[in-house]
């Protein structure tokens, strides 16, 4: 790091960087701390409320399930806090540099807008990336294995985070959870080589792999193109200028700017904010079940059509049930296939049996909400199992389904996912918070970073819009295909791509650091969690 700094652009070079650097150690004032205090305060007092009323109706004798659920959510909020200091701060980087927002305006901005996309997220990406995990700790979240996993995903995550945005690498938060789930699963079955439990789903994990190997590339060949595109076509000299001194771009520019900050903030907080939400999901279900395991929305009328789409999926299973299959225990049946993807003469039976079991089962209590309390997590299990298997013969195409029978096993899919992969508007609210937060606290080293140490010349109007541009269109993309990007390695590709583009040149060092933070971070996270969960199953 001392060599990418040595190459740092002096403030002569780029031109008006000592004012702005005044502008940045500038505090936000009393009345912007006003307004920040009070949204934190708002945000805190509607999570806790929400969460006091949740747990009112549990019941439980022992105050140790309260005092784990209270350090677990304080570690998983701390990781979505310290992701603040790397993903959000690269969505301001562009407006700050080209003095279209002041810096603390441009972070409340952001922030505003990482709320919002985390308000609006569908929660799919958070369960994509559970399902790396194995599906015996997933089941086993409420018991000493689950919390092992739980804790050692977050403080490896938390550890590799604090690192590298100390060294002022932009290095990806996603890379460094899967790549903890990895070590996590990994260590899982080294652990347990004579029971056979499951580690990675490498099949799920190649499909993450491939979304984090191509964003980047994306970003860097499709932000280069775009500025290229621009040059042809918008003749405007402002445009690919750099900014003179403390003056802000001319109106039209600005605007653009702080539109494609815009969309990079709502797509990080779409996409990126999802990934603790997962994590603490697992948190809930594992220490108070009888509030988080099953979805209490789902009332009586859903019900009723949950019981009659589980008697079609159970038709459906029927037609392709072999007549060498002998009737076990579904759960462990259906559990076998998702850890080994053997499909065998029982896994389809298992599948009838469980989608019938589901479905009376449901129905007998009318509403999810009145499933006895020693009762949800079991019921929530038979579903997540049903799901997941589901997926797996989807995407095995084993057996060749029609086109009418896919239509029942999404629809019926769709419903077991309802009724167990929600995220309460709560947990929703404390990520966004702790993301603003950790923006607010960190935000200046990975700024100064995508900034100033990535080009050799200053970053021009075209570049930052570009290079946002691209980020902002592919995070949002990934969003609606389920897939995990990183927003860091989008955007400071984006910003190379428009660099090199320009022929403005690149400071080697902070690329070589920033791609050997990049190589690193999956084998580190994961050397981390394994060796965490190792020493914590030793005591759990």
């Amino acid at each position: 790091m001392d060599e990418a700094t040595s190459v740092a652009i002096s403030p002569e070079q780029i031109g008006g960087a000592s004012v702005l650097d005044q502008k940045m150690k500038k505090s936000p004032g009393k009345l912007g701390l006003a307004i920040f205090g009070v949204v934190l305060l708002g945000g805190l007092g509607y999570a806790g409320s929400q969460l006091a009323h949740d747990l009112s109706s549990t019941h439980l004798i022992s105050a140790w399930p309260y005092v784990l659920l209270g350090v677990a959510l304080l570690i998983a909020l701390a990781f979505e806090f310290v992701n603040g200091f790397h993903d959000t701060a690269n969505a301001v980087a562009t407006v700050i540099y080209t003095h279209s927002l002041e810096p603390h305006i441009a972070v409340v901005w952001s922030g505003m807008w990482n709320l919002i996309g985390v308000l609006t997220s569908s929660g799919a990406v958070a369960f994509a990336i559970l399902s790396l995990l194995p599906v015996e700790l997933i089941l086993q979240v409420g018991k000493g294995a689950g919390f092992a996993m739980v804790f050692s995903l977050l403080i490896s995550a938390i550890l590799w985070n604090l690192a590298t945005w100390w060294l002022g690498l932009p290095a990806s938060s996603s890379h460094t959870l899967i790549g903890s789930i990895i070590g996590v699963g990994i260590a899982n079955q080294l652990m347990s080589v004579k029971s056979g439990t499951s580690g990675v789903d490498w099949g799920q994990a190649g499909s993450v792999f491939k979304a984090l190997l191509v964003s980047p590339l994306v970003g860097f060949g499709f932000a280069a193109i775009l500025l290229l595109i621009l040059k042809f076509v918008i003749r405007d000299p402002a445009l690919y200028q750099s900014p003179k001194g403390n003056e802000p771009p001319p109106f039209w520019i600005r605007c653009l700017l702080i539109l494609t900050c815009t969309g990079v903030s709502f797509g990080h907080g779409s996409n990126d904010g999802q990934k603790g939400m997962g994590l603490i999901m697992l948190i809930l279900i594992g220490t108070v079940p009888t509030a988080y395991a099953l979805n209490h929305a789902v009332g009586y009328r859903a019900v009723q059509d949950f019981g009659a789409v589980s008697e079609q999926a159970a038709n459906v299973f029927n037609h392709y049930v072999d007549q060498n299959a002998v009737i076990g225990d579904a759960r462990t049946d259906l559990t076998d296939y998702i850890r080994t993807k053997d499909f065998t003469p029982n896994t389809m039976l298992a599948a009838r049996q469980m989608a019938s079991e589901i479905g009376h089962e449901v129905e007998q209590y009318k509403t999810l909400a009145a499933v006895p309390a020693d009762q949800q997590q079991n019921v929530r299990n038979d579903m997540y199992i049903e799901s997941e298997a589901l997926r797996l013969i989807a995407k095995a195409g084993n057996p060749a389904f029609t086109a009418d029978e896919n239509k029942v096993l999404t629809n019926y899919k769709k419903h077991l996912d309802g009724a167990t992969r929600f995220i309460p508007g709560w947990v929703k609210v404390a990520v966004a918070l702790a993301l603003g937060l950790g923006t607010m606290v960190g935000w200046k080293r990975i700024v100064v970073t995508v900034g100033e140490k990535i080009g050799k010349e200053h970053l021009t109007y075209a570049q930052g819009a570009s290079a946002e541009i691209v980020a902002a269109i592919t995070i949002i993309a990934a969003d609606q295909y389920h897939l995990p990007v990183s927003t860091t390695h989008v955007l400071s590709s984006g910003v190379a791509g428009t660099m090199m583009a320009n022929g403005s040149g690149l400071q080697l060092a902070t690329i070589r650091n920033i791609a050997l933070a990049w190589v690193f971070t999956l084998p580190a996270a994961a050397l981390l969690a394994g060796g965490l969960f190792w020493a914590m199953r030793q005591f759990v």
